[in-house]
């Protein structure tokens, strides 16, 4: 019996069916064998291929020119309410599109964004039986894809229980990973594991890989809206399988068709830099949905946080209470004085007496402790012109915060308070949830009713002109597109493990995150710490110069200086790079930088002529080149530069800083010297402006 075959590629079938939608048949191949639909990248960088085994099970593969990135991978799913779609099916696809226009951010790392991509739509379906079909949407940019299934309405695949997805990613090279481990009890808060390929356990996504051969890439998703989280678990070799965070029965995700998953996606470079500079996260997600939010302003912020993690405060009432009216007015003086834009006030609420970790049920999130006069603060600060960021802790308990939002967030709109810090503080698999009967489930963070809620919330703080920056969150997947009053998150070891009495941060920590976790979205990591001895005996593993590169180097639209302002009074000269950098950004550029190692990022303003850098390493020294061509050509511009000085390093004299200037221009190269654990901060102002 022959089996026939023939190759479908994007020329061939635009050159045949121009415009058209019409399906080309592209039956089965022996098996293991790909390349029955393909389709290229705009500039012929990336190439898919798609068809089916002897068997009738679907795989992909990646090329990037030429070589392979992603051999041979599995697509298909396990139901728990219906046969697995995994074989018996064939392979038929549309004539590829091509899609290229440019879209502006409200706020971001750059203002605008081309999304230029070629779309492949493979449908799969039954041979026999049921005949059920699945769609597999592919978009190649040149520096990655992303591809997703779309169940289409059919009668046999109303009701859609996944149990497991098939996806697979099996990298082609033997290399070197970056990740951390999944399904533990603290969330994503863990350090980077640094191990080769073939040795990755069950990890979180972004997973990032660098190849034997030097090629760069990371493993990720976007548009995660109504699904679990994808992780990734390592069967064999190079060859990773999704791993849905579970439900709450026996499927992971429980849907009606029509619907979409979230977006599988491929971040492909020849450099780590490249990573982060990539757009396909954001690109992949929808539109604006919410119009203007000029009503959001991304700013730099103080707060009544640190002193509670050094054990000088406290978040519950009592005599060391943190939250008090004496000590908000005493930060909104700061903040006002100092041109900072909020004042974020952790504490102030009813319901941290008591054990409120994992369970939250005492919170109420507009009730304040008696020594917290709320109306008080809320006139003061609006008289000084600072918005106070509300502080809403759960406990990790979504059902109990789903019952107050729209009072809590009415109270915020009334005060004029439009962002918001949200915690969700339990360990992974204790978040509570609403039930199918109503009644509290418990739930894991990143599972399909918790992405619920986290929507939910944005949706709810959108309509009351608030934004939302949650920590012990759902992970990023560049729905600030979609919804651009999700501001930022944590989602990763932030800087408060370096004051609690543990061992801290390492200095590779913020080089890891920029190549990790940072390429999934913008990170509230709580910079600008001036006080090195913490709780831990050890302080904290930087130097005062790393501390404000930070600034530059980790994206937030919303920046903390988050050290006692004591230490920003005692001193005044390094705090002025604090006061002075932008935290909204008209272009970024990524200088250097390797995993793990060391970045240098350059970063333009939001509609200003200044540019700033910074600059970080690990536990060794460096010494790297920054050329300026960034800058404007023709154009002089005083550098103020912050940088180690001779003594620094991250394990003694953490607080020696050199401030000086120069005069540069864009055909200038500047030698960047960083300590052990060091780092560099430089401020590019055209000459001829002064100091604002």
């Amino acid at each position: 019996m022959l089996t026939r075959r023939f190759l479908v590629s994007s020329a061939a079938l635009l050159a045949a069916l121009p415009g058209s939608a019409l399906a080309q048949d592209v039956a089965q191949a022996p098996v293991g064998n790909v390349g029955q639909a393909r389709a290229s990248s705009p500039e012929g960088v990336l190439t898919v291929e798609v068809g089916v085994t002897g068997e009738g099970r679907p795989e992909y593969t990646v090329t990037r020119l030429g070589r392979p990135v992603i051999t041979a991978s599995r697509l298909g799913f396990i139901l728990t309410d219906g046969p697995k779609l995994e074989r018996n099916l064939t392979v038929t696809a549309e004539a590829p599109t091509q899609h290229d226009d440019t879209w502006e951010q409200p706020w971001g790392e750059r203002r605008f964004i081309r999304n230029r991509y070629t779309q492949l739509r493979v449908h799969l379906t039954e041979r026999g039986g049921l005949q059920r079909r699945v769609d597999v949407v592919f978009r190649l940019y040149d520096d990655g894809l992303g591809f997703r299934y779309e169940f289409p309405e059919q009668p046999n695949l109303t009701s859609v229980k996944i149990g497991e997805e098939l996806t697979e990613f099996a990298v082609a090279d033997s290399g070197t990973a970056w990740w951390i481990p999944a399904f533990e009890w603290n969330r994503e808060e863990y350090l980077y594991n640094r191990t080769a390929i073939d040795s990755v356990g069950v990890a979180q996504t972004p997973l990032t890989v660098r190849t034997d051969d030097g090629l760069h890439v990371s493993i990720h998703e976007a548009a995660l809206i109504d699904y679990a989280g994808m992780n990734l678990r390592r069967v064999e070799g190079g060859r990773f399988k999704a791993a849905l965070t579970p439900g709450l029965s026996n499927a992971a995700v429980e849907l009606t068709a029509p619907f979409a998953t979230p977006w599988r996606t491929l971040q492909i470079s020849d450099s780590a830099a490249g990573l982060v500079e990539s757009s396909l996260i954001l690109n992949l997600n929808e539109t604006n949905a919410l119009g203007d939010v000029s009503w959001f302003r991304p700013m730099k912020y103080v707060g009544i946080w640190w002193e509670m993690h050094l054990d000088k405060k406290t978040w519950h009432a009592g005599p060391k209470h943190g939250a008090t009216t004496e000590n908000a007015i005493k930060h909104i003086d700061f903040a006002a004085k100092n041109g900072f834009g909020g004042v974020l006030i952790e504490g102030w609420n009813v319901g941290w007496d008591g054990d409120w970790f994992g369970t939250g049920w005492d919170y109420s999130f507009t009730q304040a402790y008696p020594d917290f006069d709320i109306e008080r603060v809320a006139a003061y600060a609006r008289s000084k012109g600072v918005e106070i960021i509300g502080h809403h802790e759960t406990g990790g308990n979504a059902f109990h915060y789903e019952q107050q939002l729209d009072a809590a967030f009415a109270q915020m709109q009334r005060f004029g308070w439009h962002s918001v810090k949200t915690g969700y503080v339990a360990d992974a698999g204790g978040a509570r949830v609403k039930g199918p009967d109503g009644q509290p489930r418990l739930a894991w963070h990143e599972s399909q009713p918790m992405a619920q809620h986290h929507l939910n919330v944005v949706k709810t703080a959108a309509r009351y002109q608030v934004a939302v920056n949650a920590h012990e969150p759902f992970k990023d997947t560049g729905l600030r597109r979609t919804y651009p009053n999700m501001i930022s998150r944590e989602g990763a070891r932030g800087m408060e493990f370096s004051a609690w009495g543990q061992p801290g941060n390492p200095p590779e920590h913020e080089a890891n995150l920029v190549f990790t976790r940072l390429l999934a979205g913008p990170m509230d990591y709580t910079p600008g710490v001036f006080g090195m001895q913490t709780r831990s005996p050890d302080g904290i593993a930087t130097t005062w110069a790393k501390q404000l590169a930070l600034y530059v180097v980790i994206y937030s639209p919303i920046q903390m200086a988050a050290d006692l302002l004591e230490n920003y009074e005692a001193n005044p000269a390094p705090f002025q790079f604090i006061k002075d950098v932008a935290v909204d950004w008209d272009d970024t550029r990524v200088i250097n930088g390797e995993i793990g190692d060391f970045v240098t990022i350059a970063r333009k303003a939001r509609g200003s002529d200044e540019w700033f850098l910074g600059s970080v390493s690990d536990e060794q020294p460096r010494v790297l080149t920054a050329p300026l061509g960034f800058l404007d050509a023709g154009r002089r511009y005083r550098a103020e530069i912050y940088r180690d000085g001779p003594q620094a390093d991250w394990k003694g004299k953490r607080e020696d800083i050199v401030i000086e200037t120069a005069e540069v221009t864009s055909a200038d190269t500047l030698t960047l010297r960083l300590a052990p654990g060091g780092g560099q901060a430089i401020r590019f102002v055209p000459v001829g402006r002064s100091r604002r």
